[in-house]
């Protein structure tokens, strides 16, 4: 490809909107209403009571090859080498039941379904997260930055964080299904 027609490519793409807060760094927790904050930190109400999950983010590093043991093939190509799943692939997508949403590499909680809502993209969205269930950076893999969110625990990768959700955060997290692992209540 010449420079020419790569220029003539990047100049049909449609311009990027970068929000002032990718501009600036990882977003805040988005706008924290009363009822947001409590939906935060009541999670536990969704827990199925015998549930296994991660007690705490203490971090857990392990080799390539002990994930790669751990983990499905699809699942280790996100959350070790940030990949992204194909659109409407992840049956989470699709689901509706009451429950709680867990890193598939370690087991921390993450989401809830109350946090839950179609974004019509294809991949599992959120509007909040359960409280220190992520780190943040900035990613500048494609032409314009994003903000990276990964497990606090493990350090998995999970998706993207946009401005463009629902009131009253106004964030979409877009997260790849074979990241999450789904426990009803």
């Amino acid at each position: 490809m010449t420079r020419r027609s790569l220029l003539a490519l990047l100049g049909l793409m449609p311009i990027a909107r970068i929000s002032p807060a990718a501009a600036a760094g990882p977003l805040p927790p988005g706008a924290m209403t009363p009822e947001i904050e409590a939906l935060r930190n009541n999670w536990r109400t969704l827990l199925a009571k015998d549930a296994k999950v991660a007690a705490d983010a203490t971090p857990v590093t392990m080799s390539a090859e002990a994930w790669k043991k751990l983990l499905a093939s699809d699942s280790y190509v996100v959350l070790r080498e940030q990949g992204t799943e194909r659109p409407f692939s992840s049956r989470l997508n699709g689901e509706k039941r009451n429950g709680v949403y867990v890193c598939a590499g370690c087991s921390l909680p993450v989401f809830t379904s109350a946090m839950k809502f179609d974004s019509g993209t294809g991949w599992p969205s959120f509007f909040t997260t359960i409280p220190d269930a992520f780190g943040t950076s900035i990613d500048h893999k494609i032409l314009y930055p994003r903000i990276e969110y990964h497990c606090a625990k493990c350090g998995g990768h999970h998706g993207h964080v946009f401005d463009d959700g629902p009131k009253p955060t106004g964030q979409r997290w877009c997260n790849n299904g074979v990241s999450l692992r789904f426990i009803p209540a």
